[in-house]
């Protein structure tokens, strides 16, 4: 399963604010093996998106909202990941973060991903300059509050899961270019044949 992790050893774009924000897990896209070349050698990892919707004001009291086709929207954010629980992976550090506790060596052999679908946390958006563009980061994820549970901001965006596994290729074409571009890139594209699973069904949000 795609979405089993393990510790096995545009002018017109309007950037997320830095701050923290109530946030609900609504995409997760496999990216499949993506190669890429670093300070210590070319890699290939196995790498997945995840997209959070975000809930709340910026510093000016102006709602995390965008129109999209005429609707008002809460703006996204997401982060890519190396698939690993591995103790030092990022994916490990940021989810311990969020379940609030780290996982046991049992619940390293095998996480499956796709039960962060619909849950909420708090993520910590801050911003970089590079080459004279700023960009929002995923810098942590944190627990929601006990005085949140009860008060959770209603789903708006519909729940996206893309599994290389099984493509869905009516999603995969809703997809941006570099996105398409990326997702082809990986060997596992490669063959890829049946139709997946698009689910759109604004559930509650699933214990983790």
């Amino acid at each position: 399963m795609a979405f089993i992790a393990s510790d096995s050893g545009g002018s017109n774009f309007k950037r997320v604010p830095s701050g923290a924000f109530i946030g609900r897990c609504y995409s997760l896209i496999d990216l499949g093996t993506q190669h890429s070349e670093g300070q210590y050698g070319p890699k290939d990892q196995h790498k997945i998106q995840i997209g959070w919707e975000l809930f709340g004001e910026d510093d000016d009291g102006q709602p995390l909202t965008v129109e999209v086709e005429g609707r008002t929207m809460p703006m996204t954010i997401k982060k890519s990941y190396t698939v690993s629980l591995h103790e030092k992976s990022g994916l490990r550090r940021d989810l311990a973060s969020w379940r609030g506790r780290d996982f046991t060596d049992d619940e390293a052999k095998a996480f499956d991903i796709s039960k962060l679908m619909g849950a909420y946390c708090m993520v910590n958006v801050t911003t970089s300059e590079n080459n004279g563009k700023t960009y929002s980061n995923v810098a942590g994820l944190t627990k929601l509050p006990t005085a949140l549970k009860d008060a959770k901001p209603a789903p708006v965006h519909g729940n996206i899961l893309f599994d290389m596994d099984n493509p869905d290729m009516a999603l995969f074409e809703s997809f941006h270019e570099k996105l398409q571009e990326a997702i082809k890139r990986a060997p596992e594209w490669k063959g890829s044949k049946a139709t997946a699973k698009s689910d759109y069904d604004e559930e509650s949000a699933i214990p983790f």
